[in-house]
């Protein structure tokens, strides 16, 4: 099968998420479990967007929280990072940590969630902190945990225990 033929036959896959019957949509889903690519994330991202069907959303954040590719995580962390998308944060992070990839160069990213946001998206944030294994420069860790420090003095009591919590974990990954 030529390449062409591939693209062809991927972009007919990915109409299918625009059809009108939900359950076209979710046997599209279905297939693209097995045959997705990793460029397919910002349509996966707009359609979770857009649909009310709980179902639908359910199975896109089961794709998200399946990913195993890093080439993944610009395209989460961009739609994170996009107001737009701001119903679907506390989904998007809880992908982050249920996928187990390498999140670690954007730990300013999750420490700003975990100051800036109400207590279940920050959950979500921590939990993604929390799950780190990669080693990040010292200078870039011991920059967060000031951040987290400062935060302390007008963070809502909820939270305190979170970013206490990170402010002890984060010095294991520093080198």
């Amino acid at each position: 099968m030529t390449k062409d033929k591939l693209h062809s036959d991927h972009q007919d896959l990915l109409n299918g998420l625009q059809s009108d019957d939900s359950l076209k949509v979710i046997e599209t889903l279905e297939e693209l479990r097995i045959s997705g690519k990793v460029t397919d994330i910002p349509v996966l991202i707009e359609l979770l967007h857009l649909t009310q069907n709980p179902e639908i959303k359910m199975k896109i954040i089961g794709l998200f929280a399946n990913l195993k590719e890093s080439d993944a995580i610009p395209l989460i962390t961009k739609a994170i990072q996009d107001q737009k998308y701001a119903p679907e944060l506390k989904e998007l992070l809880a992908s982050c940590w249920e996928n187990g990839l390498d999140y670690s160069n954007y730990l300013p990213l999750f420490v700003g969630l975990l100051i800036d946001t109400d207590f279940l998206v920050a959950f979500e944030a921590y939990t993604v902190i929390t799950n780190m294994t990669s080693q990040i420069e010292q200078s870039k860790v011991d920059l967060e945990i000031d951040r987290l420090e400062n935060a302390l003095v007008t963070i809502p009591e909820q939270k305190r225990q979170l970013i206490l919590d990170v402010i002890d974990f984060l010095p294991s990954l520093g080198f």
